[in-house]
């Protein structure tokens, strides 16, 4: 497969040195960029793919009428939070 190449990217010299200065042992920062745009890449995919299918959830909601309130919701989490906070402190 014939490969091509990303434009050049103009950064100030602290950004570039940050990279650098993470990179992992015979990594270059090519290979590092890479890694950058592909993992943005899967995670704005994921994201896109989350955003739909909460519409598709609203849209159902919607058409069935079946809700549940968000005072209900946030509630729950809260309980769930405090009881998770309560188990935590007595494992210490």
């Amino acid at each position: 497969m014939k490969t091509a190449t990303f434009p050049s990217v103009r950064v100030e010299p602290e950004l570039r040195e940050a990279a650098e200065s993470v990179l992992q042992e015979g990594e270059s920062l090519s290979g590092f960029v890479e890694q950058a745009i592909r993992e943005n890449i899967v995670r704005r995919q994921n994201h896109s793919e989350f955003v739909a299918r909460g519409l598709v959830s609203r849209a159902q909601a919607k058409q069935s009428g079946d809700y549940v309130p968000a005072e209900e919701v946030l509630a729950r989490l809260s309980k769930r939070l405090d009881a998770a906070k309560a188990r935590g402190k007595t494992r210490r």
